[in-house]
């Protein structure tokens, strides 16, 4: 029979002695009290409420949110060590409905024995609707505590059935001194590399910590991937040199996912960098995402959106540049046509901003979508045919060509019966400063139209 993925561990230690362990060494330091968790104050802090539920046994159902190696596993286990309960972990990945079955089945033999249930389950942003509803009733009854693991917004991600019976925790990228903490304790702790004679500067641990962007397991990994490499000496030290730290770390340091929050935390980045006038921080999370493998049509295309949203008719050239230097990287490539966009995102920044084309269109949007399909007025219909000139279409509409500066002051243009509206509100910048003017003079004009029109009439 298929052996299940279902990972079950009972209060009791079964790890194997140290000298046998041939786990990875972030698994084996996982932390086993809250002593040795460094970083999330913010969480663990005293008086903090994470920390008072653990402390107090205070079982409760929560999705941990943050990036990878900050702790969402470790303190899954203490929440569930500190209570004496059973913990059960599954893989969103690996695993599926039977396998949650399996864990009810597993907690309801625990319940009978007066013991609670941890159901823990990493990466549950890959759970589908179903997967996640499987828990719904388990977590209404009391029957399993459940823990989601996520590195995705958990708003977008995971039902909000589920998230209303769950506390939801966010978890920040450890800062390069808790990781320098996580690194020291790995090479005197015995449960890591304490038994061996390990040679490392303070400035070569600050080093991996910087390196480690956040992720306290890719410290230790990055750690022990150093210690594999290097060579025993005579006095049976093992010395890590520089050389070999650089061989180790010759990766990419930035964090970024292609799609997931730390994908759409930096082009929200650029965006706003972008909105807010500043070329150089623009420039930045531009490189960053390059820096990642980000696709630069992509960005082309948000380009060409902050130059519709942003800038709009402040300076209409800011359109056509987002525009060609979307074509000139079709047409190069990279990374040649990267620059093109680096200047079109420069241009975006230093241009006068407005925002009231694209607050216009929301607010017409909005009407329309309140108003129902009111039919156009007979004088703005086409009138192709003899029925359509005696139904009047057409009858009564002035050219606006043949008027005075050639507008048709007065003429009206909403549909019959509805208030008209002033939707475009141009800006005091840029360009919008001279439509802004036109637009104040055509009004003068309506207003003077209508009160010779009312003079006639009374006449």
């Amino acid at each position: 029979m298929q052996q299940s993925n279902l990972i079950d561990t009972p209060g009791a230690d079964t790890r194997q002695p140290p000298e046998l362990d041939t786990r990875p060494l972030a698994d084996r330091l996982r932390p086993e009290c809250l002593e040795h968790i460094y970083g999330q104050e913010h969480l663990l802090d005293a008086g903090k409420p994470l920390r008072q539920a653990i402390e107090e046994e205070k079982l409760h159902s929560m999705v941990l949110w943050g990036p990878p190696g900050t702790g969402k596993t470790t303190l899954a286990r203490l929440m569930a060590n500190h209570s004496a309960a059973r913990f059960l972990s599954i893989s969103a990945v690996l695993d599926g409905v039977k396998e949650i079955r399996q864990a009810v089945e597993q907690a309801q033999q625990a319940l009978a024995q007066l013991q609670s249930t941890v159901v823990f389950v990493d990466e549950v942003h890959r759970f589908n609707k179903a997967q996640q509803d499987a828990f719904l009733p388990h977590v209404e009854s009391g029957l399993i505590y459940f823990i989601g693991a996520t590195t995705e917004n958990p708003s977008f991600q995971l039902n909000n059935a589920l998230l209303s019976r769950t506390r939801t925790y966010v978890l920040k990228a450890l800062e390069e001194p808790a990781i320098s903490c996580v690194i020291r304790r790995a090479i005197e702790d015995e449960k890591g590399l304490g038994k061996l004679d390990i040679q490392i500067t303070g400035r070569q641990i600050e080093r991996l910590a910087r390196f480690a962007d956040g992720d306290a397991r890719k410290a230790l990994n990055l750690l022990e991937l150093a210690v594999d490499i290097c060579r025993l000496n005579e006095e049976e030290k093992y010395i890590i040199s520089d050389e070999i730290l650089t061989d180790v770390v010759s990766g990419s340091l930035r964090r970024f996912d292609r799609g997931g929050d730390a994908f759409y935390e930096q082009i929200s980045a650029l965006h706003k960098s972008v909105r807010g006038s500043d070329p150089d921080a623009a420039l930045y999370w531009f490189a960053r995402m390059m820096d990642g493998g980000c696709d630069p049509l992509y960005i082309a295309r948000r380009v060409v959106r902050m130059a519709s949203e942003d800038i709009g008719n402040a300076d209409p050239r800011a359109l056509r540049v987002a525009l060609d230097a979307w074509e000139t990287c079709e047409r190069l490539g990279s990374p040649e046509g990267e620059l093109a966009i680096a200047q079109a995102v420069i241009y975006m920044a230093c241009a006068a901003k407005s925002n009231a084309v694209y607050m216009a269109y929301k607010a017409a949007m909005r009407d329309v979508r309140a108003g129902g399909s009111a039919p156009v007025p007979v004088h703005l219909c086409n009138a192709p045919t003899q029925l359509m000139k005696e139904l009047g279409h057409g009858r009564d509409y002035r050219y606006a060509h043949d008027e005075p500066e050639a507008y048709a002051a007065g003429e009206q243009y909403f549909p019959d019966g509805m208030v008209p509206c002033q939707y475009y509100q141009p800006v005091n910048r840029g360009l919008e400063i001279k439509i802004r003017e036109k637009l104040q003079h055509l009004k003068e004009l309506d207003e003077l139209h209508a009160e010779q029109t009312k003079q006639r009439t009374k006449t």
